[in-house]
């Protein structure tokens, strides 16, 4: 069949990402000698410079790794808030009702650096000069960015040029935004990697004490003394005032990446790996958990429906019960049970679109809302305003709020080690460019809840629930694919997509390759409440792409979905890698929606 590129197969590596040169710095280091995790810390550091409207060194990224002949772990790259961060202090105190989308209060403890830092110690073998060359190389000569650079930065040029001066210092050179063609430099950020590494490489030649060092500079040296005087500076934010935050040099040393067991999910012989509920993750597999034994044909009304039904259920169940503010944990085990499971099932209407937020009770305790949750579910507060996203880049307005905005990455080399990350946050929108550093401080705290004794309250030493979902797939208990996608709160829905696309491709006339299940057509629902401020929700809706079966369209508007056609090829940015576990072929493919995503190998 037709594919809009092939699926690449060879048996040195792979690397799909949703950045071409980042994909090629990647796959530099694998030629070099350098393993899966190397080239994903090399072309993560990429990410940030070549993508700097979807993620930045001081974001978030949660990583699914399987090492050759070993377990499957989750790496959590996601800060939690800091100890000054209450609902008490935003709320009784500033009058707020949300956490801004922008500016500092906003921001949790950074997570990516030292994830990847984590990353590179354990499982990597190359040096930390080594793996930060690349993006140096980037950041100091420059690049051509893509042409979604420029428009970001030109929807909020009156934002940088009257409050944010540094962020126009670096993307409004001569008060011009990037363009496609010409290059764009970040000198202070190149800066910022070289003396990161000159100071780290005085602990010794040896690696593991170079990066150990450059993990406490980051905590404590200049790059954190950096990202705490800008935490304290006033900064206008989506509220229209301006706050400081609070986050601290404490708050910095006293949290680290860590390794998790996966939440896993075991479906017609895969059993797929996910992280837990301080993620959005598990709803990728009660998505699965809600499917019927038997499944209309691929791509039918029928199937689009049933889909689209079983995800407004597992995303309610996502609103009620995941977080991590409960020190009882999100009950997943529960929420996965086949009883469980076989109640909720039965509440889809085969011929009728649900517009309710429903809930579950998978404990037999009612589950626990928010009241703005509650407030948009009951359409007392319109969907937020900043449109449908596409593709999964960010929709932006004029005072930086964002909607959609992460990158992805997938690797596996010719040892069998396999990685899938999802970096975001800390994007050129979300807070003013530090100074000294060349990039921002995050904002992910505005995926909580300001209203206790929620799972997902805003909490200090906490994590927000996060829409940062990567995916690893297991056959007969062996890694066989990473996979995932940028999007927000999409990105569970495309890659279930996705993930049946290539397991049903028995059943699909001609097969479905990676390839081709990245370029079938996709859709999304937005019928619950979303992560990012504003916090709305359109229910009944389902956004569907252009190139979809009109016929399709109009038996789901019979079925009483409130369907919006986009444009063709606009739903998602997946990339995917594969290893065949009996002939050693690895496999790679990369979504042309976006028009910069790529998959190389050989």
């Amino acid at each position: 069949m037709f594919t809009t590129r092939p699926t690449l197969q060879g048996t040195f590596g792979m690397v799909s990402s949703t950045h071409y040169l980042a994909s090629q710095s990647a796959m530099a280091v694998l030629e070099h000698g350098g393993n899966a995790y190397d080239a994903a810390v090399a072309a993560g550091f990429v990410l940030h410079v070549v993508e700097p409207h979807l993620n930045g060194p001081a974001g978030e990224v949660p990583i699914i790794l399987a090492p050759a002949g070993g377990e499957v772990r989750v790496l959590c790259g996601q800060g939690v808030a800091p100890a000054g961060a209450t609902v008490a202090h935003y709320r009784d105190e500033l009058g707020l009702d949300l956490v801004p989308g922008t500016g500092p209060l906003a921001a949790a403890v950074p997570g990516a650096f030292d994830a990847w830092m984590l990353l590179l110690k354990d499982h990597g073998t190359r040096s930390l000069a080594e793996v930060l060359r690349y993006a140096i190389g980037y950041a100091e000569d420059g690049h051509a960015p893509v042409e979604r650079v420029g428009e970001t930065v030109e929807t909020v040029r009156e934002l940088f040029t009257t409050e944010w001066p540094s962020s126009a210092e670096v993307y409004l050179v001569d008060g011009e935004p990037p363009r496609p063609g010409r290059l764009l430099r970040n000198p202070r950020l190149a800066a910022t990697w070289k003396r990161l590494v000159a100071e780290a490489e005085e602990a010794g030649p040896d690696r593991v004490a170079q990066i150990e060092a450059a993990r406490r500079i980051w905590r404590e040296g200049f790059i954190g003394e950096a990202l705490v005087r800008q935490a304290a500076r006033p900064t206008l934010d989506t509220s229209g005032t301006r706050h400081t935050g609070t986050l601290t040099l404490d708050d910095l040393a006293g949290w680290h990446a860590t390794y998790e067991e996966p939440a896993t999910y075991a479906w017609r012989g895969w059993t797929l790996c996910k992280a837990a509920g301080w993620s959005q993750g598990p709803a990728f597999l009660q998505q699965l958990a809600l499917l019927p034994p038997e499944l209309p044909a691929y791509g039918s009304a029928d199937y689009v429906h049933l889909l689209v039904e079983g995800c407004k259920l597992a995303m309610a169940d996502r609103e009620a019960w995941y977080g991590d503010a409960d020190p009882a944990g999100v009950p997943v085990d529960a929420l996965l049970s086949d009883a469980y499971n076989a109640e909720r099932r039965a509440l889809v209407d085969p011929e009728k679109a649900s517009y309710e937020l429903r809930p579950g009770r998978p404990l037999g305790a009612a589950p626990r809302i928010s009241a703005h949750a509650r407030a948009v579910a009951a359409g007392e507060s319109g969907f937020d305003a900043l449109g449908v996203a596409g593709a999964g880049e960010p929709t932006v307005q004029k005072n930086g709020a964002t909607r959609g905005d992460t990158c992805h990455l997938d690797i596996v080399d010719r040892w069998g080690n396999m990685i899938a990350a999802t970096p975001s946050g800390g994007w050129l929108q979300s807070n003013p460019v530090v100074p000294e550093l060349g990039f921002p401080l995050g904002t992910r705290l505005q995926m909580t809840w300001l209203e206790e004794g929620l799972p997902n309250s805003l909490t200090p030493g906490r994590r927000p629930r996060t829409t940062l979902t990567p995916s690893l797939a297991l056959r007969d208990g062996v890694p066989v694919m990473a996979f995932g996608t940028p999007g927000g709160d999409q990105q569970d829905q495309w890659q279930v997509h996705f993930f049946l696309a290539v397991a049903l491709r028995d059943r699909v006339r001609g097969g479905l390759d990676l390839q081709g299940a990245v370029d079938a057509p996709n859709w999304h629902t937005d019928s619950f409440p979303g992560s990012f401020f504003p916090r709305g929700m359109r229910p009944g809706s389902v956004t569907v792409e252009g190139n979809t079966d009109p016929e399709v369209v109009a038996e789901l508007r019979r079925r009483g979905h409130d369907v919006t056609v986009g444009d063709d090829w606009s739903e998602g940015r997946l990339c995917a890698v594969a290893r065949d576990p009996h002939t050693g072929v690895l496999s790679a493919a990369a979504n042309p929606r976006g028009m910069q995503g790529y998959a190389v190998g050989r």
